[in-house]
């Protein structure tokens, strides 16, 4: 949609969801030169990361009259961080809840509706001088990676664009509204909008500019987007990488490297995309993550190089084979978790020591795979993945939960959303496209899923249709279809949450087609996961169950302090938030501040790769590995007797 107006009325509309959006495409990085490109620089690129002026209203009858005209001084302000929530920032107060919705018990509202007396709304302002570079080139975008729910934006006075989905980036062309000089960004972001809805997971309700923020401008000669992909032969024995390019690029150069940076080939494509040739290629896979570099030289008319991009690549196949999950022809088994992304400071602003963190810990403890829920994560969280080897569930930012079950009974009706409802349809599908096209470059990304806990329906349907229909090297993930058979095909394989073991044979003995997954199990609130050895058992006995995630990774705790000035962590209730689900946010195999709970040394347990079971007379030594051989482990053998060592053998 175009417009050239702003509308509050916009907030209310499921159908208005984005306005003047650039259409979304592949996260990449270009930059001017080889040396910018060694330096890891780039100049196409300007932050506007830090301190933005700031006002803060409780609902949409006391916003700031006129703050976003051009001539509207609001440096008088009291300033806020970007990226940051702005319930973490002393404005308002943070608000947990499960299943329900923020609203429930206090306005009665219908799907779509949004809150009239509650409705917080942070109002930004930045001014700045963009570098005079930016202005020779052909376009100048600015990019907001999360704001959450909803934000409209002005330059110098001039509406430029509204959007909604809190978790994918939305970009707008500002080329003819900046000048040289002095700019005015005027932001305002709104809590509760039509998209709010859309985002009801199990997590503290925020809002703000909760990722990086940015500008950046494309030469006359760029690659708007890239999407690479690989094949491979039934022995795996010979591989193709290629591209299909979205370019305006007279001339570009493909350069591929191995893992090492060692030349492989090269070729020059005008804009028709390209393709190498790969005689025992290396395949990329969660305990190896080979990863090949595809560099691109971008040349304008006269031959001089416009911009350079880097992307890294894996080789792989994924697929159903026989009703079973095949990754380069053999069974996959997933050693997984849910992930929030979360500080206990600073909510689901992480930082990337956090989420480096979070991949070398579970690496280290035999967590193979990982699910974003429900939404999709920072994109160097992604970057991680490929590298480190970890295998993804990418979860669409959606989840309606609190429109079709009720205290736990499952009342589907006229208001649940997004169902068959045509007024939704567009609006998810969107969410679906956001993600697939930021994150499809991505290896280590398995999965596509179309959101959780949104009952069934044809639109969900749809988006399952759309990643299907896009992308024939990953398979599509939707538990709610165990709700609502009408659509059963929306997901490749079947997915449940907490069945038990005994649950989980029975329906294999009685469906055939599809493997099966826990997309939750093994909740790990309190002092659990005592059961978790059951699910790894039946793994390693049944073919077609192939593991699943537990519930979660990382307590989504916050700092607090008691009257005394001591720190605790808190959850919901603690701020006087209302209706809430209490410590329910409280169940990882991490702690809040990121110690590990005892929990994880039954998951590493339970997870390990390799098996050594003793005998009376034996030891037996069981590989689950599906790459790695046992040749580059160590094996030490000890015993003692009443606690001391009377024999060791390495």
């Amino acid at each position: 949609m175009n417009n050239n107006n702003f509308s509050l009325r916009w907030l209310e509309n499921p159908e208005i969801f984005n306005v003047n959006c650039l259409e979304p495409h592949a996260s990449y990085t270009h930059y001017r030169s080889e040396s910018e490109f060694e330096s890891g620089k780039s100049s196409y690129f300007f932050s506007l990361n830090g301190k933005w002026y700031f006002s803060y209203s409780e609902n949409l009858e006391t916003l700031p009259a006129d703050f976003e005209k051009k001539d509207t001084d609001c440096k008088n302000w009291k300033t806020i961080d970007v990226p940051a929530h702005i319930q973490l920032c002393g404005y308002g107060n943070p608000h947990y809840v499960n299943t329900m919705y923020p609203w429930d018990g206090i306005e009665k509202i219908n799907p779509g509706q949004i809150q009239q007396n509650y409705n917080p709304v942070g109002s930004y302002v930045k001014y700045i001088e963009i570098p005079e570079k930016m202005y020779s080139d052909e376009k100048i975008i600015i990019s907001f990676q999360g704001v959450e729910t909803a934000f409209a934006l002005w330059i110098n006075g001039n509406f430029i664009g509204y959007s909604e989905d809190s978790f994918t980036p939305a970009e707008f062309d500002i080329t003819s509204s900046v000048k040289k000089g002095e700019n005015k960004i005027a932001v305002q972001v709104y809590q509760r909008s039509s998209g709010s809805w859309l985002e009801d997971q199990d997590f503290w309700r925020f809002s703000g500019i909760f990722r990086d923020v940015y500008i950046y401008s494309i030469p006359k000669n760029h690659v708007n987007d890239i999407f690479i992909k690989s094949e491979l032969n039934d022995d795996f024995s010979e591989a193709e990488i290629y591209a299909d390019l979205k370019t305006s690029a007279d001339r570009i150069k493909a350069v591929l490297l191995d893992n090492s940076g060692n030349f492989i080939s090269e070729q020059y494509s005008k804009n028709d995309g390209f393709s190498f040739r790969i005689i025992q290629p290396k395949l990329w896979n969660a305990e190896n993550p080979y990863l090949y570099t595809l560099k691109l030289y971008v040349y304008d008319e006269n031959n001089s190089i416009s911009e350079i991009m880097e992307f890294k690549t894996g080789i792989r196949k994924f697929e159903i084979d026989n009703g079973i999950m095949k990754l380069n022809g053999k069974r996959i088994v997933f050693c997984g978790v849910n992930r929030h992304e979360f500080n206990y400071k600073t909510g689901r602003n992480v930082s990337k020591e956090d989420m480096l963190w979070d991949v070398v810990t579970m690496k280290q403890h035999n967590i193979n795979a990982v699910r974003t829920s429900h939404y999709p994560n920072n994109t160097y969280f992604y970057e991680l993945c490929d590298r480190y080897g970890l295998y993804v569930i990418d979860e669409t930012n959606l989840e309606t939960h609190g429109t079709w079950q009720k205290m736990g009974k499952v009342l589907p009706d006229e208001n649940t959303i997004p169902n068959d409802n045509p007024k939704w349809r567009e609006n998810v599908l969107y969410r679906a496209k956001s993600m697939f096209e930021r994150d499809k470059n991505h290896s280590s990304i398995l999965i596509w899923s179309c959101g959780n806990e949104s009952y069934g329906g044809k639109n969900i349907f749809e988006m399952s249709e759309f990643f299907k229909n896009n992308d024939n090297s990953r398979l599509v993930h939707y538990e709610g279809v165990f709700h609502d058979r009408r659509y059963n095909n929306t997901s490749d394989m079947e997915s449940q949450m907490y069945p038990s073991v005994e649950n989980i044979r029975k329906f294999l003995d009685e469906n055939t087609e599809k493997p099966f997954i826990c997309c939750e199990y093994a909740h790990a609130m309190g002092n659990s996961n005592g059961g978790l050895f059951k699910y790894t058992d039946l793994a390693h006995t049944e073919p077609r169950y192939q593991g699943g995630f537990i519930w979660d990774f990382i307590d989504q705790g916050l700092q607090a302090y008691d009257r005394h000035g001591r720190e605790y962590i808190a959850f919901g209730g603690d701020f006087n938030d209302r209706p809430t689900d209490y410590n329910f946010c409280v169940n990882g195999i991490v702690f809040a501040d990121r110690t590990l709970s005892p929990k994880m040394k039954e998951v590493k347990y339970c997870y390990q790769p390799v098996e050594i079971i003793c005998g009376k007379d034996t030891v037996k030594i069981i590989n689950h590995n599906l790459f790695t051989s046992t040749d580059i482990y160590k094996f030490i053998f000890r015993l003692s007797i009443d606690g001391t060592e009377t024999e060791s053998i390495s």
